[in-house]
């Protein structure tokens, strides 16, 4: 039974200690007397949870070792407390993995129970005294023989900074849980003993990186025949992707979660689907788009950059002015309506004014003539609509029609209407529309004296509207409130106009003369936000209720028109860009980048007006640029833009516009982005590189003469034509490529049919060039080619000669040396287990070197001890007949 438990020390003392405890465990003690029943009753209570518990445990422990008792441990005050620390350091000590000897075998929890038990009882007599020992005595032995308190509290604290241990979570947060997202093992709440004890943060572990697995240890590794999955059965080699001309290949059909699948679980399905990007025939879009293509190029010419990649610059030139000569007067379409509102908003205009005008003055001129091309040109594009709500009209209401005139700023033909139909005065009001304050002023006073003495009641709602519009008033007009004879309802000026001829009463009739363009735009902002019911949305043409259905689903909230977008950017110099140029605002295709493009590069790289946010410098507006600043590049780089230009070449790809398409890819900025992109497209449309479309792509666009082989040679590769793509790599500079195709399809074929003059001149051009594996993979072709012509003729050239030439011997001993080493290395240069020309070609090469070498030296081969595997029966025994008679040979003239 365990009599004191001891801390373990680190020190040469602890073999020491560990001995005094064992030689006091084993010395025979005297059991004190027995304690009264009514004390050990009043001792016991907490004691006997921690004893009974152990009792049966420690019964056979007892009978060996002495008689004493556990209950008549009775240490003193001092004793007890050295004692508890003693024990609990023990313990301590024990988690922490130190050795302890076999006498400290008593658990914590029955140490605690019995001390805690001894130090509530303080009538109990100390066991030392009992037996006969000073109690000081006794106390100077345990100082001696045991850490004091101080000390085992240090060396704990020690152990617990050198030696951190952790302990596994009981509880995971996922009940499955993986080590790739980093919650494999979470820690919970930790407890401390104090405030003062720090808790330890768990070791970093960081998350799993997903690694590629090699084919031989991939678990679909022999599998690719399966059926049922298409992607299994096409291997790493498939993936959904685009092809030629837009068309994208993927696995079974696009479907929401609710929906059911038609096919059986035995089917697999690969579908190859052109994706719509235009909203129109295809044959619109192709005449629409080579329009505007052809003047865009003939306003940029084509320079190359710093790493000699073609680049189109667009030159200033290139403005909303020069793509309006494009269409016809009687052109009505957005599409031009479009650039007649940038010419109006963005380009510059000539203000023929002297030198010595001040800038404030010409700011403010600029201002007015902005405002006055914005009008005529809002005048013109609400035209149509103005004649059209004039032939639904009825032909007797007079008021109405001149309200309608007015909707469209046609204040003459308003005045002309109202003097024929007999409203002269209204006439001369009509002549002063967008007047002064004070005639503004006027005419509110007189809506509210009609109002107030119940007079509007009896003038027309069309004549109330005039008055309205006229008055600068485009809130409802409240009529008069009275009984229901002289009761007058309201009047909405703006009722039933579309969102032009609201934003034109805006800038005609509500704000003054003088307001800015900015004023103008706010005013009809604020009251679309404010009364987004009576107030017209600005929605596209294509969003028209009476416009046929859409082929596209239109996502919420609605775009807004482009023509909005475009008033909106010069307005608010906070518009984003990208917000303005969205498909959707053109078109109801959310594919179709072709206007987005040209207005982009009109407004960032020509006119320098915005750009996209991404863009590190968007540089500055380019005016009155002499002749030797034209070439000057633009600064900065946006991914925005690179991505809108090749998202409108491959709009032209599926159009068949492979030129267009090339020119499109050359505005991306990077160089390298550049160059991959128009190798990529040409790859794919390779079948389309006849002489016709090569001659555009190589004159006007100045594309390199080897890009295009390049595209040739890769769709030649997969024609079969391997002869034709290895001389396209070379006409193109790719020697790599040419290399690796010759050593893999051509030189086989060669060594095959045994022209050797053909496998030389494989490699003749290749053989000055860097290319990696030369020396392993095309020069072995090269070194078997030369060795199976030179050998011969050096064996025939020293056999027929009387006196041996010193070079020519020379020269035939280093082919014996390194067609060995030939060999050696042909295995790993015809690898290739499933062409079975490959095995043809290697078996033919070694046989021919075996039988050349044969007939020159037959011992080279054994003494380099070389195993011949790839050659065929007739040849391997002509080749033991040869070493064995070469063998014998010798042994007869050295015997």
């Amino acid at each position: 039974m365990t009599r004191f438990s001891a801390a373990v020390s680190d020190s040469s003392d602890d073999e020491h200690d560990v001995h005094m405890v064992q030689n006091f465990k084993k010395s025979p003690v005297q059991s004190p007397p027995k304690l009264p029943e009514d004390q050990n009753a009043e001792a016991g209570s907490d004691e006997d949870i921690g004893v009974d518990q152990e009792s049966d445990e420690e019964t056979s422990e007892e009978d060996s070792s002495s008689d004493m008792q556990e209950d008549d441990l009775v240490p003193t005050r001092s004793s007890l407390a050295r004692n508890h620390v003693l024990t609990a350091d023990s313990d301590d000590e024990t988690e922490d993995g130190s050795e302890n000897t076999s006498s400290c075998s008593a658990s914590s929890s029955e140490s605690d129970a019995i001390v805690s038990a001894q130090r509530e009882d303080v009538s109990v007599i100390p066991w030392a005294r009992q037996v006969g020992v000073d109690a000081q005595k006794m106390h100077v032995m345990q100082t001696s023989l045991f850490r004091i308190p101080e000390e085992a509290v240090a060396i704990k604290a020690m152990n617990r900074a050198t030696r951190p241990h952790f302990k596994l979570p009981l509880t995971v947060r996922r009940k499955h849980s993986r080590d790739s997202i980093g919650d494999g093992l979470r820690m919970d709440s930790q407890e401390r003993a104090s405030f003062a004890h720090d808790i330890e943060l768990p070791a970093y572990r960081p998350s799993r990186k997903y690694a590629r697995v090699e084919i031989s240890a991939s678990a679909v590794a022999g599998c690719e025949d399966g059926l049922v999955d298409a992607g299994l059965a096409f291997g790493r080699s498939f993936r959904v992707g685009w092809g030629p001309g837009g068309t994208l290949v993927h696995l079974g059909r696009l479907c929401a979660p609710s929906s059911q699948i038609d096919t059986s679980a035995n089917s697999s399905v690969i579908t190859k689907t052109i994706v719509p990007l235009f909203a129109g025939s295809h044959k619109e879009a192709n005449v629409r788009l080579s329009r505007l293509l052809q003047h865009h190029l003939s306003k940029t010419p084509i320079v190359k950059d710093e790493s000699g990649i073609p680049f189109a610059d667009p030159s200033t030139e290139l403005d909303f002015s020069s793509f309006v000569s494009l269409y016809p007067s009687s052109d009505h379409s957005d599409e031009q309506s479009l650039f007649r509102l940038g010419r109006a908003l963005f380009d510059n205009i000539d203000l023929h004014l002297a030198p010595e005008i001040t800038v404030d003055v010409r700011n403010r001129i600029s201002a007015v003539r902005r405002k006055a091309a914005l009008s005529d040109w809002l005048q013109e594009a609400v035209g149509h609509l103005v004649d059209a709500d004039l032939k639904k009209s009825a032909s007797g209401d007079s008021a109405a029609c001149i309200y309608t005139l007015l909707t469209g700023n046609q204040i003459e033909k308003a005045c002309e209407a109202a003097m024929d139909n007999g409203y002269i005065k209204l006439a001369t009001l009509i002549s002063q529309a967008s007047g002064d304050f004070e005639f503004r002023e006027d005419l509110t006073e007189q809506i509210q004296l009609w109002r107030e003495q119940r007079i509007d009641v009896h003038i027309g709602e069309s004549t109330r509207k005039i008055y309205a519009l006229l008055a600068g008033i485009l809130d409802v007009v409240e009529g008069s409130k009275a009984s229901s004879l002289e009761q007058c309802p309201d009047v909405d000026p703006i009722k039933g106009l579309d969102w032009k001829r609201t934003f034109g009463l805006h800038l005609w009739f509500s704000e003054p003369m003088d307001a800015p363009i900015s004023q103008v735009f706010e005013s009809y902002n604020r009251s679309r936000q404010e009364s987004p019911f009576r107030v017209s949305p600005p929605l596209p043409s294509y969003l028209d209720p009476s416009s046929e259905p859409l082929p596209f689903n239109i996502p919420t909230p609605s775009p807004s028109d482009a023509l909005f977008s475009l008033i909106r950017l010069h307005a608010d110099p906070a518009c984003s860009l990208s917000q303005a140029l969205s498909p959707l605002s053109f078109g109801p295709s959310p594919g179709d980048y072709s206007l987005s493009w040209h207005l982009y590069i009109i407004l960032s790289r020509c006119m320098r007006i915005r750009d996209f946010a991404d863009r590190t410098d968007p540089g500055r507006r380019r005016e009155a640029m002499d002749e030797d600043s034209e070439q000057d590049q633009h600064e900065g780089h946006s991914p925005s833009a690179d991505l809108l230009a090749s998202s409108y070449a491959h709009q032209l790809e599926q159009l068949g516009m492979l030129q267009e398409a090339v020119f499109v890819l050359l505005h991306i900025e990077g160089s390298a982005g550049r160059e991959k992109a128009i190798k990529d497209l040409l790859h794919r449309s390779a079948e389309k590189l006849d002489e016709w479309m090569c001659s555009g792509i190589l004159g006007s666009l100045k594309i390199p003469m080897a890009w295009v082989n390049e595209a040739r040679a890769v769709h030649a590769i997969y024609e079969g034509k391997a002869f034709e793509a290895y001389q396209l790599y070379l006409n193109a500079g790719l020697y790599q490529q040419a290399h690796d195709l010759a050593v893999a399809e051509l030189a086989p074929e060669a060594v095959i049919r045994q022209d050797l003059d053909l496998l030389i001149s494989l490699f003749e051009r290749i053989a000055n060039q860097t290319v990696d594996g030369w020396h392993t993979r095309g020069k072995v072709y090269m070194d078997y080619a030369h060795a199976m012509t030179r050998i011969p003729e050096l064996h025939a050239s020293l056999t027929e000669s009387a006196v041996p030439d010193a070079v020519e011997d020379q020269e035939l001993d280093n082919f014996t040396r390194t067609v060995p080493r030939l060999i050696n290395i042909l295995p790993d240069v015809l690898s290739n287990p499933s062409d079975p020309r490959h095995k043809v070609a290697l078996a033919e090469m070694i046989s021919g070197l075996t039988a050349v070498l044969d007939i020159v030296k037959p011992l080279a081969l054994s003494q380099s001890q070389i195993k011949l595997t790839a050659i065929d029966e007739a040849t391997k025994l002509r080749h033991i007949q040869t070493t064995f008679f070469e063998k014998y040979m010798r042994s007869i003239q050295a015997s």
